[in-house]
């Protein structure tokens, strides 16, 4: 098995790990951040209803600066998003990632923000 695909599962296993114990709940739902090579998402997502309530993505607009930036104005847009819909405190969801770097600005902005994890 190549380098690349082994880090691939290994992500995976970290991730389906994680997503066995945290679940979002109407009172709490689950903040989920994925990121790939060029965008970065984020969703407030009620898992017992199986519905999304809010989401940012760095899809369609023309954001300057690096991906560590991009991440914070995501942050900060997914908790104005979560204030809309009356939300003030999630259980954060990191996929299987590390919380640095831009897991860890896309947080941190939203705290600032407003919303608690």
């Amino acid at each position: 098995m190549n380098r690349h695909l082994k880090k691939v599962q290994n992500l995976k296993l970290r991730k389906n790990r994680v997503r066995s114990t945290i679940s979002g709940t109407e009172s709490r739902p689950r903040l989920t951040v994925t990121i790939s090579n060029l965008h970065i998402s984020a969703q407030l997502i009620n898992d017992e209803k199986g519905i999304t309530l809010a989401t940012a993505t760095t899809v369609g607009k023309k954001l300057e600066g690096t991906m560590t930036e991009k991440a914070a104005v995501i942050g900060k847009e997914i908790a104005k998003g979560g204030k809309k819909a009356k939300i003030t405190k999630v259980v954060f969801d990191r996929n299987g990632r590390i919380y640095h770097g831009r897991i860890k600005a896309l947080a941190e902005a939203a705290r600032a923000e407003g919303l608690e994890f």
